[in-house]
């Protein structure tokens, strides 16, 4: 069991509906220090990679994303949720659904922020269905840039997500897959990696 399991079985909560709240260290509540941990690992999973930015999604992916940033040198951009009048320019835009929601968004870029001379880590708190992941996806594919990697922090495998990613050919790093939750006795299974 790695740290990320750890951590999960110590302070994750089961919900009906396949919710692992996470929120005491990961999505509400940050703990730093486990945050550079995730931060090492996707440095060292994704080594030798040319990556000169760092992507997420709002909010959640955002703190994950600026620790993992300084392991790559790199600046970090989120993709915003709501147009707002600090917005200027052209955006990128695309549609993605929310699992923890239950909506549809627009995400939008401003086209400032990404070029076709960018290589670029995904970063998210979640895979779930994917919806988040092919929004952000089809950004950097408009921008004509480059997904050079995605880095996961908690999968859920037993939904479709990381199986539709990983078969559009992209290297999908996952730092714990959860196969299974159990919401009567709590438990969370792992898948071995």
């Amino acid at each position: 069991m790695n740290f990320l399991e750890e951590r999960i079985v110590k302070d994750g909560i089961v919900k009906d509906g396949n919710v692992l709240k996470v929120d005491s260290f990961l999505n509400h509540q940050m703990d730093i220090e486990l945050f550079n941990e995730i931060g090492k690992e996707f440095k060292r999973r994704f080594e030798g990679k040319n990556i000169n930015k760092i992507l997420t999604i709002e909010a959640s992916g955002i703190g994950i994303a600026c620790i993992v940033a300084q392991y790559f040198n790199a600046p970090v951009v989120f993709a915003k949720k709501t147009k707002s009048i600090n917005l200027e320019g052209e955006m990128y835009v695309a549609e993605v659904e929310s699992f923890t929601h239950k909506c549809k968004n627009q995400v939008i870029v401003a086209k400032k922020f990404l070029s076709e001379d960018d290589h670029v880590l995904l970063i998210d708190d979640f895979l779930a269905n994917g919806c988040a992941l092919q929004g952000l996806i089809q950004i950097v594919q408009s921008a004509g840039a480059t997904v050079e990697g995605i880095g996961i922090v908690i999968e859920k495998g037993f939904q479709a997500g990381g199986r539709v990613i990983r078969n559009l050919g992209f290297q999908l790093e996952s730092l714990a897959i959860v196969d299974n939750m159990n919401t009567e006795t709590g438990e969370v299974y792992f898948r071995e990696q």
